[in-house]
């Protein structure tokens, strides 16, 4: 495993000198990345090397770290010869080890852990830690300085990036794609993005392919097709290619330098060309395919099978330690080759003329602050929700489109932050569907591809921006949050879980950020589902789907779910979102028009607590009620609303209370969220002992699963969706999953002892009504007048 005591001189940008050194900082990373994943103690081979030196478990990735060292040393030169404002994007995420190895090298390691300091025992505590309990994750993780995309998952690292650079004109992101990575449909539509990235107004990403060639035990596609083929695809997707090949470090270095060189000047040429009166079109943005072996560095062989360039270097490249004590030596003729005594001083520190290879202050990648978003977070100018509010007179004397009125205040928060440039909108191709084509008043979609005369609302400079792919979506705005801005995503309801394991990881990233200090907080991710299940009846079963709630409220603490039942409802929680700061916030609403129940006064008070009597719509005042009717959600509240009508016409000896229920976390105790009604509080709205209806928006369950630790939860009776849909009319929605205003009355006749056998009448003419709702609208194909003109009683 020993290699040359030095590397001579190869034609190219690299002065000898300055090859020896990038080299020999190369090898440092290298040391520190097998460090980590081997060694416990006698972090600098200063004695034999024994079992006892060497974790019990061995737990890591081995096989990406030399290349993302080998990228992170070249970017440190460019960076410091032309002053670049660079962040770096790794997909490979279990190539943790070259990133902490790298942010330690630099010194941010140390400073935002000084219990890690720059000598033997620093280097002894980072090896330690590393995949050990009470230490750190195994995957570029938020605990990882200057990153902003989480290991845990493969497919994001390309829209991340993006998303970092929208409206951040002087940043690059160097994203390394992972030829495993590249496989992912994620990452796939992900490279679509430069038809959205305008030169002129923001910054410049920088894709680097990293052919290694293999996956865990597979090869990878990319690594397996002609050098032509991939080239055309590259240049198919609208990107300029360079390639840098090899395995032999001294011409490698040559062959990246002179390339980054060149992929630098060309994108501040196209900057230049954009920002200087030239015309403003679609450039071919440059990227770089690295081709280097798996596991580069390593050992060649281990048992008499090839590691080095295998997928046997994919992870840990050998093990049974205690079992094989030739791997002991094996190991450290590996850590020896990189020639330790070379890179440390005495004091275990890295000497001085390969620490100043490193740039300075905020320049070094660990420290840039746009991997820290918090730094560089400025609150959102917001206008006053309130004069966006529909006037409602008195309950259900109006209807309104919810999210059109919501679509007015958006427009002009992007009016107010029109010059900070720190609000976007992103979608899928469903702005305009979900009722918030206001904000094409002030601005247009983000375009840079070709525009054709009937095209309407694209230009480069759109501050909406909608791609038919819900991973890139959500990927662009989570990297444009993580950089200190502020957004939302807008998505029909049944295909956010498209973005479901997405949302999982950056769920994690922000609880775990929480406990991180330097880690400050940023805006939170805001979604608004709408075209939802109860009014998806013209497209059918495949459109109706609620379940994206039971996955979110998983992530307690993180996770807001907010069913405002009205437009000045939703008003009040979006502008609440808009404020938040390190949550996801999931806000349910119709974009149909519906009947208006609050102004904006009594708006306010309601979403405010978050769950309430409406006294309006209640006749248990001065008693205790025979029944709670509970909703959560529009149609929900609708047909509550109506049940409650019909059972004062027909059943008017029953005293009702009607709980509305605006944030869904109240429902659970305060131990499980920090929004839980007590249940002192809890008991007060629902009783202890009566029955309670309860009409919700999704699926049952969730209700009961968030209340079952409730006093009088043996007395409630969830009504939702429960996989019932079609092709049909609105109301037949909420009949064929028994939620509609019939099945609510039914449920109460069910469960009201005192009604006893003279409610028999009512249950008749509920089932006659049903009977006649279904030859209705098989007949007519809609919904019968009564049904389609009902309004609250004034």
């Amino acid at each position: 495993m020993e290699r040359a005591a030095s590397t001579p001189a190869q034609p190219g940008p690299l002065s000898a000198d300055l090859l020896q050194k990038m080299d020999a900082y190369w090898r440092a990373a290298n040391y520190l990345s097998v460090g980590q994943i081997y060694l416990l103690d006698n972090p600098l081979l200063r004695e034999p090397l024994t079992l006892a030196h060497i974790k019990p478990r061995l737990l890591g990735h081995w096989g990406s770290a030399p290349g993302l060292s080998f990228i992170y040393v070249h970017l440190n030169r460019v960076i410091k010869q032309h002053d670049l404002d660079v962040i770096y994007v790794t997909g490979p995420g279990h190539g943790a080890p070259a990133l902490i190895a790298n942010t330690y090298l630099e010194g941010t390691y140390s400073e935002l852990y000084p219990d890690v300091p720059q000598n033997a025992e620093g280097l002894k505590r980072l090896f330690k830690q590393f995949s050990f309990p009470g230490g750190i994750p195994s995957h570029t993780a938020p605990e990882t300085p200057g990153s902003i995309n989480e290991g845990g998952e493969l497919g994001y690292s390309l829209s991340h990036a993006y998303g970092a650079v929208f409206d951040n004109p002087e940043l690059i992101a160097a994203c390394v794609v992972g030829d495993g990575e590249a496989e992912t449909g994620a990452l796939a539509a992900a490279w679509h993005s430069n038809k959205f990235l305008n030169p002129a107004r923001d910054g410049a990403v920088l894709p680097i392919l990293h052919l290694n060639g293999y996956k865990i035990a597979n090869p990878t596609v990319l690594a397996r097709i002609s050098r032509e083929e991939l080239e055309d695809l590259f240049i198919g997707y609208g990107y300029q290619p360079y390639f840098v090949e090899g395995d032999e470090p001294a011409p490698m270095h040559q062959q990246m330098a002179a390339t980054l060189d060149r992929v630098i000047g060309e994108i501040r040429a196209i900057q230049h060309r954009a920002r200087h009166g030239g015309p403003l079109e679609r450039p071919r943005w440059p990227m770089i395919i690295l081709r280097t072996p798996k596991g580069w560095t390593g050992p060649k062989e281990v048992d008499g099978k090839q590691t080095e360039g295998s997928w046997r270097s994919h992870q840990v490249p050998f093990a049974e330690m205690a079992e094989k004590p030739e791997h002991v030596r094996l190991l450290e003729a590996w850590l020896k080759s990189y020639r330790p005594e070379e890179l440390f001083d005495e004091h275990g520190t890295l000497r001085p003329e390969l620490a100043a290879l490193a740039p300075a202050g905020e320049r070094r990648m660990g420290a840039n602050p746009h991997a820290n978003g918090g730094i560089l977070l400025r609150d959102l100018r917001l206008p006053d929700f309130r004069d966006y509010a529909v006037e409602v007179p008195a309950p259900g004397a109006v209807s309104a489109e919810a999210t059109r009125q919501m679509g007015v205040f958006l427009r002009d928060v992007l009016t107010l932050n029109q010059e900070a440039r720190n609000f976007r909108i992103m979608g899928p191709d469903e702005t305009a569907s979900n009722r918030l084509s206001a904000v094409f008043d002030v601005t247009d979609r983000a375009w840079m591809a070709e525009r054709l005369p009937q095209d309407a609302n694209l230009a480069p400079d759109g501050r909406v921006m909608e791609i038919l792919s819900e991973h890139t979506c959500q990927g662009w705005l989570e990297g444009y949050l993580l950089t200190g801005r502020h957004g939302l995503f807008d998505c029909y309801e049944a295909f956010i879980h498209i973005v479901d394991s997405m949302f999982n990881q950056h769920a994690k990233w922000l609880e775990v950020s929480r406990h991180i200090p330097w880690r400050r907080p940023v805006a939170s991710l805001n979604y608004l589902l709408t075209s939802h299940v109860w009014r998806q009846d013209h497209n059918g079963f495949s459109h109706q789907d609620p379940g994206f709630i039971d996955l979110a409220v998983n992530k307690q603490g993180i996770v807001q779910v907010y069913l405002p039942p009205d437009a000045n409802s939703l008003l009040f929680v979006t502008d609440r979102c808009l404020r938040s700061r390190n949550l996801i916030n999931i806000i349910v609403a119709g974009k149909q028009p519906e009947p208006q129940w609050l102004d904006m006064d009594a708006a306010i008070k309601h979403c405010t607590a978050g769950i309430g009597i409406w006294p309006w719509a209640s006749s248990d005042q001065g008693g205790e009620p025979d029944v709670v009717m509970a909703c959560a959600g529009d149609v929900p509240t609708l047909e509550t609303l109506a049940a409650v009508d019909l059972m004062r016409q027909h059943l008017p000896e029953i005293k009702v209370r009607v709980v509305n229920v605006v944030d869904l976390m109240t429902l659970q105790p305060p131990e499980e969220h920090p929004h839980g009604l007590s249940n002192r509080d809890f008991d007060t709205l629902f009783t202890t002992d009566k029955p309670i209806i309860f009409a919700y928006h999704g699926y049952p369950w969730l209700i009961h699963r968030l209340t079952y630790r409730r006093t009088n939860h043996k007395n409630l009776h969830v009504r939702g969706f429960k996989e019932k849909g079609t092709t049909t009319t609105p109301f037949d929605m909420a009949v064929l999953n028994d939620i509609d205003r019939f099945h609510l009355v039914a449920d109460v006749i069910d469960r009201v002892p005192k009604l006893g056998y003279h409610a028999a009448y009512v249950k008749q003419a509920i089932r006659d009504k049903l009977i006649e709702h279904r030859e209705y609208i098989t007949e007519y194909g809609q919904d019968l007048p009564e049904i389609r003109d009902w309004q609250w009683p004034h």
